[in-house]
């Protein structure tokens, strides 16, 4: 027993000596910690970061620009509900891979970082988004979105509204040196010589009226294409009607097509202008339900290698005009074709120019019973057929 307690008192101070190692290597590791810790969440208690936590996820979803919060492997981490309704994505999209959630296409370059710049350009669906990306400390970054259909379309129809007043003072013009020519006329009482020149005058416009709306029906359609004559020809550039055009008045989407073709008539028309022999024609046949549409135009034309680019966001070869960015309308004709499950293509025309072909699946309504695009054609005989011809 004695030697037992002997031996045990004499452990004591090495035991102390062990337990007091410990002891502050504990207390240094979690000093260690600690001070992790506070750099981490920035010197704030729990209750701070509670409350900040409540203050963003309020901010984010109460703010009207989107906001996406991707992390350093190119994973969505975070959206606010304004980008969801901008991206057209629900609350599932958070913790995927941007490539999947999105797809392929320039929004998800700009998002990741692989197109760079500042107010970048992206249509998604029918919308049309501002982007500015800024990276973050651990590899990710922060992607904010603002709308900008509206300012877009507002632009555009200032666009149209610049270009309509042009053409009204070129139009003024010729009309006061019509009425100059007329009055005299009158004057030296060559009244026969006024009124040919008036019958020729009127019978210009009439004729290219009734010869659009004959071959095309819709008459949002046809009403745009006689505008877009009388533009263009103030611009010295001939429009003109393709030979079989010929399009039904049932059009699903009247709206979306005259988009389509203002775009692409606009485009043409500032291709061709000032060039010898500036002419632009356009054609619209169909099959079955289906609607191809081609423009073709005297312009310079479009290089074979730029031939995919041309129809992204941005891509342009005019001056950016007073209200913002160009390089749109090609892109909005692409998703507008893409979006009715058709396509967009650009090739070089016959003789110089650039020739674009959209095609539009499902774009006509059937034809109601019993009209006679219904019945099936009547067969004929061949030397009928030739005289016909």
């Amino acid at each position: 027993y004695d030697s037992v307690r002997a031996r045990l008192l004499a452990a004591i101070p090495g035991l102390l000596a062990y337990a007091g190692g410990a002891l502050a290597v504990g207390a240094l590791a979690a000093y260690l910690i600690s001070r992790r810790l506070q750099r981490q969440t920035h010197d704030l208690a729990f209750s701070d970061i509670s409350a900040l936590l409540t203050e963003r996820e309020a901010m984010l979803h109460g703010i009207r620009e989107g906001v996406v919060a991707l992390d350093g492997a190119g994973r969505v981490r975070l959206l606010n509900d304004e980008a969801q309704r901008l991206l057209g994505l629900g609350p599932e999209a958070a913790g995927r891979p941007l490539e999947e959630v999105l797809g392929d296409g320039r929004t998800t370059d700009v998002l990741a970082g692989r197109v760079v710049g500042d107010d970048l350009l992206a249509v998604r669906g029918s919308r049309v988004l501002l982007a500015n990306r800024m990276p973050t400390d651990d590899g990710g970054a922060v992607v904010t979105l603002r709308d900008r259909t509206e300012l877009e379309h507002l632009g555009r129809e200032l666009d149209s509204t610049t270009g309509l007043i042009d053409a009204l003072r070129a139009q003024d013009h010729e009309h006061a040196n019509r009425l100059h020519t007329l009055l005299g006329l009158l004057e030296l009482e060559m009244h026969e010589d006024a009124m040919e020149f008036v019958t020729e005058v009127v019978g210009v416009h009439r004729a290219t009226a009734e010869q659009v709306t004959e071959k095309v029906q819709d008459p949002l359609l046809a009403a745009l294409l006689v505008g877009k004559t009388t533009v263009a020809a103030e611009r010295g550039v001939s429009l003109r009607l393709a030979p079989g055009t010929l399009l039904p008045d049932r059009v699903v989407d009247p709206r979306g097509l005259v988009t389509v073709v203002g775009n692409l008539v606009d485009n043409a028309t500032d291709a061709a202008a000032g060039s010898e022999g500036a002419r632009i024609e356009v054609g619209l046949r169909t099959e079955g339900r289906t609607v191809i549409l081609g423009v073709r135009d005297s312009g310079p034309g479009v290089p074979e290698d730029q031939h995919a680019s041309i129809f992204t966001e941005g891509w342009s070869t005019k001056d950016v005009p007073a209200h913002g960015k160009r390089g749109l309308g090609l892109a909005l004709v692409r998703r507008l074709a893409e979006r009715q499950g058709g396509s967009v293509t650009v090739s070089g025309a016959d003789g110089g120019g650039a020739e674009f072909t959209v095609v539009l699946p499902e774009a006509l309504a059937e034809p109601p019973a019993g009209s006679p695009e219904d019945r099936p054609p009547h067969p004929t005989h061949p030397a009928t057929t030739g005289e016909q011809r």
